[in-house]
Parts: structure tokens; C-alpha cells; sequence
């Protein structure tokens, strides 16, 4: 028992002691002069913002470092499936080569095979620029072996060419191609591979650059705390007894000049601020008209910087929407100036013509041009073309035309000026659609033919109006009528109320039943032939929930069938 008062008493003293050191903290921060104060709380801020400064840079390098790595490991995807698909489209063209009779027919086939060499030869060349430095193991045995398979189909194609497509296809189609090709595949993988494992740096490199950011974020809010904390004693030890000082500067400035100066009796700076306007009142009240023209000053400056921000993020947001635009486009798109002077071009205008990406904006319609000349898309004179366009764009002429490339492609363009000059092309290669249309054409041809000559007559009428909308002839004898007198009229504009009445019930049922498939033989009366006896089949093509929905009628004259019949009978 005698131990819990000495517990007591030392928890006591222990308290006394952390009370008064408190009080002594609070004392000599009381009594610290202003500047001490902000000098102290300013280093920290040093410090806090020399850790944020380092850490950004570190972030800085580590964020360089990622994109590096993603943009290598991007662009090593993008030519591997490159890389793939112009051997695959080599080995396609090598087997037209293969098939063709003669040299002549192989021909297509070599110039094709030898274009695709050099884009691939111009592949690897720019994947070696950028090839990573961690890949030196793996891609310079990678190009020999593209190297390799470009100097065995140059070869073929010669030999094709020169001798004939079976000396081709004796050089080509051996074991030693087929060991090259599954070798590069080989690479491929393993360059693949390269960069899969290449991907979990990747990965690393973003968590650090997270937790970089993390720790970035942390030293600013620190940063903000310590600014508070300036912002807090500033205002305390300065700011107020500023606006007090303000005040009576204020009065003095009114003509009130026997009024207290307060805080003169201060020993720190605010002391000796207050005892200086009571010496220099007249200066105060003119350094306050230079501080307000300052600030008025500055935020007409403030003002203008911001307007001229906003309009320098206006101009780049949409200078890429426009180049997103574009790119989006299905239809390639060239925009050149008044002098012919690329100023967009899209990804699919390139893909048109097989253009390398050193054509872009700031190039020239010339460079273009020659760029066709050189791979065989473009016959004609060059220079003869770019002064025709260069003379319509200073016409204003719009131009629309169809023109057939070397390598049978039909390409599309239309022309459209540009205010303030410049001119803006849309090329589409419709070779698909022309032929599509040629199809559809012949097996049109085709069906009308068939209907036309068959026994059979058949009638179409729009089940929304019931009105006709096609007879062939054998229906138009049958009916006695031409196509002229029935297109365009309903049956009871045509035939009789009898008549009329069970064709309208003939085309109810067939609504209720979707087809009658089976022969229905009916008696009416013809307004040209009298009465007749036929046999009618029903179909519905399409519905009320589509765009088209018909009646067609199938039907057979059996008139002289049924009177030999009761002939017979």
C-alpha cells in the first residue's frame, strides 16, 4: 500500500515536468522574431521541396524508362505480325508463280513478289534502328536469315522470269526454303519471347513509377502542411498586425495624424515598421498607391496569360481531333496547300500507296508522286499530273474521277477545295464494290432472263397496297393484258367484282398462311379472255416488319385442260 502514494507522486512530477517543457516550447516560439520564424519553417520547406524535386526527377526517369520500354515492346508486336504477314503474302505470290503456264502469265505474280521483298527488306532495315540493344543475340541472325529468304525469291522470281515458271518452282519448292522459313519462324518466337519477358519489366517499371508517385504525392501534401503552417504564422505575427498598422495609415492618410501607431512598443520587426510610418507616413500612403497599380498590373498580365493558354490548348486539342478524324476515316484523305504542300495525310491514303511514314505533313504532292512512280502506281507523267493539280487548285475546279492502278485496284477520288485555298482529296479503292456491282448485274440478268422465258406466269404485287408491281410475258398472255395496263393497279382496278373479291380473299389466306406451296385452282373471269380456269401458287417474300414485303403468284392456264375434262366426262 505505502507504494501506490510514491507512484503517485513520481506520475505527478513526470506531468509537472512535460507541462512546464511545453510551456517553455511555447515561450521561446512566442519570443522568436519574425523572421526566425519564417527562416525556420522556410528551410523545412526547402527541405521538403528538395525531396519533391528529387523524387520528380527520379519519377521523371522512371516514367521515360516505361514508355521507352512499352513503346520498343509495342513496335516489336507490330512488326513481328508486319514480318509475318509480307512472308506469308511472299509465299502466296511464289505459289502463282508456281501455277502460272509461262513466263508471261508469272509475271504479275514476280513484280508483286519482288515489291514485297523490298517492303520487307525496308521492314527489317527500320526495326534494326530500333531494335532494342538487349536483342543484339537475336536480330542481326534474324535479318541474315531475311536477308536469306529475299535473295531466294529475287532468284525465283528470275528464274521464273527469265527461264520459266517450272525452273521457278524447282528453285523455290525444295526442303532448304521450307528449313529457311520454319527457321525465321523460329526467330520470330524467340523475339516474341524476348519481348514477352521484356513485359514484366515493363510491368515493374509502372508499380515503381506508382509508388514514385505516391511518395511525390506525400511530400507535397507535406509541402502544403508546411505552407499552411508559413501561411498560418504569417498571418499571425505579420498579416494581422499589418492590417492594423493599415488601418492607422489609413486614418493618417484622412489628415487623423495624432492617432496611436500600434505594436510600436514591439521589439521585432512589426515594432520597427510601426515607429517607420509614424517617420514616413507620406511615403507609406504613396508606396500603397504603387502597390495597388501593381496589382491592377498584374492581373491584366495574369488575365492575358491565361487567354493566351487557353487559346494554345484550343489550337492542339484540335489539331488532334482533327488528325484523329481522319485517321478514322475509311477513305484515304490528303490535304495539300495552294503550292501542293502536304498538310495531312492519313493512314489509310498511305496504305493505299504503299507510302513510308517519312511522307507526311510538310512533305510535297511531289514526293508522292514519285514515291507511285518508283513502286509502279502510278503511269503518266509526274511532273505533267502536279501541274494540272497546282493549275486547279488556283481555279477552285473540283475533280472526280476513277482511276485503274498497275496492280488492277479501281480507285475512287474526288477532289474538294479548301477555303483560303488548299485543296482536299478522298481516295477509295472500289475495285470490291465494282465487282460486286458486275455480280449482281449478271445474276439480275440472269433472273430476268429465266422469268421472262418461263411457261409459268408469275405476278409480284406489294403486299402493303396489293398493288402490281411485276408480270412477266407468259402472264401477260395468260391475262391478256400488258405489263403497261396492270403495273401499278390493284386487281379490282383490273378485274371484276367476282373476281376481284376472290383474289382478296386468295391474298388474306396467304397472309394467315405465309405459303401456298400447293396448287390452288380457281375460276374467274378475264375482262380480255373471258372465263378461265387456273391453277395459282402463293408465295410471301419478305414482311410487314421489312423493307420489302410481296405477293408473288405462280399460276398455269388449265382452261383447255378442265374443257377436255368434261369433254371426256
Amino acid at each position: 500500500m505505502p507504494v501506490i502514494p510514491h507512484i503517485e507522486s513520481r506520475r505527478s512530477e513526470e506531468i509537472g515536468g512535460i507541462r512546464k517543457l511545453r510551456s517553455d516550447f511555447s515561450y521561446a516560439l512566442r519570443n522568436l522574431r519574425v523572421a526566425e520564424k519564417v527562416f525556420g519553417i522556410a528551410v523545412l520547406l526547402v527541405v521538403v521541396m528538395t525531396l519533391l524535386v528529387a523524387m520528380s526527377i527520379q519519377s521523371v526517369r522512371l516514367q521515360s524508362e516505361y514508355r521507352r520500354a512499352l513503346a520498343t515492346s509495342s513496335t516489336a508486336a507490330i512488326n513481328i505480325g508486319r514480318v509475318n504477314a509480307l512472308i506469308y503474302a511472299i509465299v502466296m505470290e511464289s505459289r502463282g508463280i508456281y501455277m502460272s503456264k509461262d513466263p508471261a502469265a508469272a509475271k504479275p505474280f514476280a513484280d508483286e513478289l519482288v515489291r514485297r521483298n523490298r517492303e520487307l527488306a525496308d521492314l527489317v532495315t527500320e526495326w534494326e534502328k530500333i531494335a532494342d540493344p538487349n536483342d543484339e543475340g537475336l536480330f542481326p541472325a534474324f535479318k541474315e536469315r531475311i536477308l536469306q529468304f529475299i535473295d531466294f525469291r529475287n532468284e525465283l522470281v528470275h528464274r521464273a522470269t527469265r527461264i520459266s515458271p517450272a525452273a521457278g518452282r524447282e528453285w523455290g519448292d525444295n526442303d532448304a526454303n521450307r528449313g529457311l522459313r520454319s527457321q525465321l519462324n523460329v526467330d520470330l518466337e524467340a523475339i516474341g519471347r524476348s519481348y514477352n519477358e521484356r513485359a514484366t519489366l515493363v510491368e515493374e517499371l509502372a508499380d515503381r513509377t506508382k509508388l514514385a508517385s505516391w511518395y511525390l504525392a506525400l511530400l507535397g501534401l507535406g509541402g502544403l502542411l508546411l505552407t499552411a503552417l508559413n501561411v498560418a504564422v504569417v498571418k499571425r505575427s505579420v498579416v494581422t498586425p499589418l492590417s492594423d498598422i493599415a488601418k492607422a495609415t489609413d486614418s493618417i492618410a484622412d489628415g487623423k495624424i495624432d492617432i496611436d501607431i500600434p505594436y510600436v512598443e514591439r521589439w521585432d520587426e512589426i515594432g520597427h515598421l510601426a515607429r517607420a510610418v509614424q517617420n514616413f507616413r507620406d511615403a507609406v500612403g504613396r508606396s500603397f498607391e504603387l502597390e495597388q497599380l501593381e496589382l491592377g498590373t498584374a492581373k491584366q498580365r495574369d488575365a492575358a496569360m491565361d487567354e493566351r493558354n487557353r487559346l494554345t490548348e484550343k489550337y492542339h486539342a484540335t489539331k488532334w481531333q482533327l488528325s484523329g478524324a481522319i485517321n478514322s476515316m475509311p477513305q484515304g484523305i490528303v490535304m495539300l496547300d495552294a503550292k501542293a504542300e502536304v498538310l495531312a495525310i492519313n493512314d489509310q491514303y498511305r496504305k493505299l500507296y504503299g507510302l513510308p511514314l517519312t511522307i507526311k505533313a510538310g512533305s510535297s504532292l511531289e514526293e508522292i508522286l514519285q514515291h507511285r512512280v518508283d513502286s509502279g502506281l502510278f503511269t503518266g507523267d509526274a511532273a505533267e499530273h502536279l501541274a494540272a493539280v497546282v493549275a486547279r487548285i488556283a481555279k477552285r475546279q473540283p475533280l472526280s474521277e476513277e482511276i485503274i492502278l498497275s496492280d488492277g485496284r479501281v480507285i475512287n477520288v474526288r477532289e474538294r477545295l479548301m477555303d483560303g485555298g488548299g485543296w482536299v482529296a478522298m481516295h477509295e479503292d472500289i475495285t470490291e464494290q465494282q465487282r460486286s456491282r458486275r455480280i449482281l448485274e449478271r445474276t439480275e440478268q440472269f433472273l430476268v432472263t429465266i422469268i421472262e422465258n418461263i411457261p409459268e406466269g408469275i405476278i409480284a404485287k406489294d403486299a402493303r397496297n396489293l398493288r402490281y408491281v411485276f408480270v412477266n410475258r407468259a402472264a401477260e398472255r395468260m391475262i391478256g393484258m400488258s405489263r403497261a395496263e396492270i403495273v401499278g393497279k390493284t386487281a379490282r382496278e383490273l378485274f371484276a367484282g367476282e373476281a376481284a373479291d376472290l383474289i382478296e380473299r386468295r391474298d388474306r389466306q396467304l397472309l394467315e398462311q405465309e405459303q401456298q406451296l400447293e396448287a390452288i385452282i380457281d375460276t374467274v373471269d378475264n375482262p380480255a379472255r373471258g372465263r378461265r380456269t387456273i391453277a395459282v401458287r402463293r408465295l410471301q417474300i419478305g414482311g410487314p416488319d421489312r423493307e420489302s414485303h410481296l405477293f408473288v403468284s405462280m399460276f398455269e392456264d388449265r382452261t383447255d385442260q378442265a374443257a377436255v375434262a368434261d369433254v371426256a366426262a
